[in-house]
């Protein structure tokens, strides 16, 4: 049985939604699999080596980490505690508030950054900007950028128009 309500969403905007969706986990997980493969590196650890790498002194407090990497705060935690034993990121204890902490991203970390970055900007390019031509590109940042600004809850990473996609995954 199908609900009809005020609320029902059009056939176009379902499958639209659908579409999107479809996209989203295609993208991410072939984004996931070709890292994997190359370099034995998750796409989330990359995300998080990548937000620590843009900041002065390559650390941020683990809530702001959690906003930028758009995880949860305990699923954070449990990634920067893998992260911790692979030395990829250090813990720091925040000197003004014992209770919070710094993930810090270590040499190690910029080393695995460094030689994973050429397999993801390969496969951007492969599975995102090569299919789209630039007025595509323009249309996608545009209705992205539409929908965040009708978000009641915007991502703390708002990237500026000239930072490079290879920057935001």
């Amino acid at each position: 049985m199908q609900a009809t309500t005020d609320l029902a969403i059009d056939p176009a905007a379902r499958a639209a939604w659908n579409s999107f969706l479809r996209a989203h986990a295609v993208l991410i997980r072939a984004l996931e699999r070709e890292l994997l493969a190359a370099r034995g590196l998750p796409l989330a650890e990359y995300d998080v080596l990548v937000q620590l790498d843009q900041v002065p002194e390559g650390r941020l407090r683990m809530a702001q980490l959690a906003d930028r990497v758009l995880l949860s705060r305990s699923g954070l935690t449990r990634l920067v505690e893998r992260m911790e034993a692979s030395g990829l990121v250090r813990r720091e204890v925040c000197p003004s508030d014992a209770r919070g902490f710094f993930a810090t991203i270590t040499e190690e970390g910029r080393r695995r950054l460094v030689s994973s970055e050429e397999i993801h900007l390969r496969s951007l390019r492969d599975h995102f900007t090569g299919p789209l031509d630039s007025s595509q590109m323009g249309q996608l940042r545009q209705v992205c950028d539409r929908l965040l600004e009708g978000s009641p809850e915007e991502p703390a990473r708002c990237p500026s128009s000239d930072q490079p996609v290879a920057e935001e995954v």
